[in-house]
Order: structure tokens, then sequence, then C-alpha cells
């Protein structure tokens, strides 16, 4: 990341900003008028959420050319790991018996029952995933350099 140039930081900037957005609206964590939670949220949902945010934002700014890029291939699963990253962050942080997927499978004293107490579990896995997505993106780059086109 040393050798970042501005269009990644700018990249890396926005995506976390984009992602603050897209998890902290529906889960309520910013305030708004489009979204109800009916529990609150719990302490650690705000740390998760800006972690999550920003190794998401990283992890995009490693897909932007830059003085060195990385060698792509047919097998690369790092994107696949980042997005289920943010995805489980998403269902940590989000209210157990607002979200319709896990009423529709658990019921709501299900949700409070055994989706709650594993939402922490969730969140560990979810910023693992994207750190680990992260780790793979950067040490590929360093690795395996292509040279930037001289346009």
């Amino acid at each position: 990341m040393r050798a970042w140039g501005l269009r990644q930081w700018g990249v890396a900037a926005l995506g976390t900003a984009a992602t603050l957005l897209l998890l902290g609206l529906p889960a309520v964590l910013i305030p708004n008028g489009l979204f109800a939670r009916e529990i609150e949220p719990t302490w650690w949902s705000y740390p998760v959420w800006i972690a999550t945010s920003l190794l998401s934002g990283l992890v995009m700014a490693t897909y932007v050319r830059g003085t060195t890029e990385v060698a792509e291939t047919s097998g690369d699963r790092d994107g696949g790991r980042g997005i289920v990253g943010a995805a489980l962050a998403w269902f940590a942080i989000g209210c157990p018996v607002c979200n319709k997927l896990v009423l529709l499978a658990l019921g709501t004293s299900g949700a409070m029952a055994w989706f709650a107490p594993l939402q922490p579990l969730l969140a560990v896995a979810g910023m693992v995933l994207l750190a680990w997505a992260l780790r793979s993106r950067l040490r590929a780059a360093n690795s395996c350099p292509t040279p930037a086109r001289a346009d």
C-alpha cells in the first residue's frame, strides 16, 4: 500500500464512504427515515461497521490500476471473500428481528434466541474474510506486479 497513488487512495476513501452508507443506513446505525429498527444496536455494532467499511474500501482500491497492478487470474476468489465478508458484517450489525430473511427462516423468537447470539461471530467472520481478501490482493500485487501501460 506504500506504493499506492492518489487514484488508489481516492478509491479507498470513496469505497469506505459508500460502504458506510450501504451498511449504516439499512442497519439504522445512521439514523434515517427510510429504515426502522426494533432493537437498539449493540455496542460492538459501530466498531464492526467502521472496520468493515475501511477494509471494504481498501479491498476495492486493490482493483484500481496504479503504478503496479495485480495480474488477474481466472481463479481470483479474493473478490468473493470480500463480498461474503461484507455481507456477513451486514447481517451482524443489523437488527435481528428486522431482517426479513432471518424472520422467514427462524421467526421472531428464533431470531432472538438463535440468530442474535450468533451476530458477534458473524461480525468476526466477516472481518476475517475481508482482511484475508485484502492480504491476498496485496501479496499478489507485491509478488507479481505487471508494469503499468505507457498510454
